[in-house]
C-alpha cells in the first residue's frame, strides 16, 4: 500500500519516513490483496504534543486513527495498534454480517499471515458494546446562527453542539476541535 507522509510543524526525516512505512506495512498481512488506494499519514507537532494521523480509505470502510504523546515514534506505535484493533472489528464484523461471495468480507484475510489472534484480541474484536446504542434523545432545534450555536454549545458544556441553521434553513452542527478553534459540519 502507498502512504502519502506530510508533516506539519516538522520535517519528515528518511528516519521517520522509513519508521512509519515500516510500521504501517505490518496491516498488510490483514488483507487477501494490497490494498491500491493511498493512505494518508500526518505527523504534526503543537506545543510538544506529537500527533500522528492515519486515513486508510478501503473499498466500503474507512480506516482512521489518531494518537497524540510526547514521543513521536511511541505515536506511531500507538496508531498502528489502534488501526489493527479496527482491522479485527472489522474482519469479525463482516464475517458476521456478509456471508456471501463478492462482499466486503472478501477484504480480509480469515487469519493473519503471523498466526491466530490471541485469546484477548477475538474478545476485543468480537465485543459490539462500543457500538450498542444506550440512549436516545429527542430535540426540536431552534433556528440560530452559526455564532450563536457556538455560544449555546459553550454554556452546556459540552464539544459539539445540533442546530437548525436559519441561513441555510439545515441541520448542521459545531464542535470544538483540538486546538480550541470551531468546526462546522454542514450537509452536502
Amino acid at each position: 500500500m502507498n502512504y502519502s507522509i506530510r508533516g506539519q510543524q516538522i520535517e519528515v526525516t528518511d528516519a521517520l519516513y522509513d519508521y512509519v512505512d515500516k510500521k504501517l506495512s505490518r496491516l498488510e498481512k490483514y488483507f487477501d490483496a494490497p490494498p491500491t488506494s493511498e493512505g494518508h499519514v500526518t505527523l504534526n507537532v503543537i506545543r510538544g504534543l506529537h500527533t500522528v494521523e492515519v486515513t486508510i480509505p478501503l473499498t466500503g470502510v474507512v480506516l482512521r486513527a489518531e494518537d497524540k504523546s510526547d514521543d513521536m515514534y511511541s505515536s506511531i506505535d500507538e496508531v498502528v495498534d489502534k488501526l489493527e484493533r479496527q482491522i479485527r472489528k472489522h474482519k469479525t464484523k463482516v464475517n458476521r454480517k456478509f456471508r456471501q461471495e463478492g462482499s466486503l468480507k472478501t477484504l480480509f484475510v480469515e487469519e493473519p499471515v503471523d498466526g491466530p489472534m490471541l485469546a484477548s484480541e477475538e474478545e476485543d474484536a468480537l465485543t459490539d458494546d462500543d457500538l450498542e446504542v444506550v440512549r436516545t434523545k429527542r430535540f426540536t432545534f431552534k433556528p440560530m446562527d452559526v455564532e450563536e450555536a457556538i455560544l449555546q454549545m459553550n454554556m452546556v458544556g459540552h464539544d459539539f453542539f445540533v442546530f437548525s441553521n436559519v441561513d441555510t434553513r439545515e441541520i448542521n452542527v459545531v464542535y470544538k476541535r483540538t486546538d480550541g478553534k470551531y468546526g462546522l459540519i454542514e450537509h452536502a
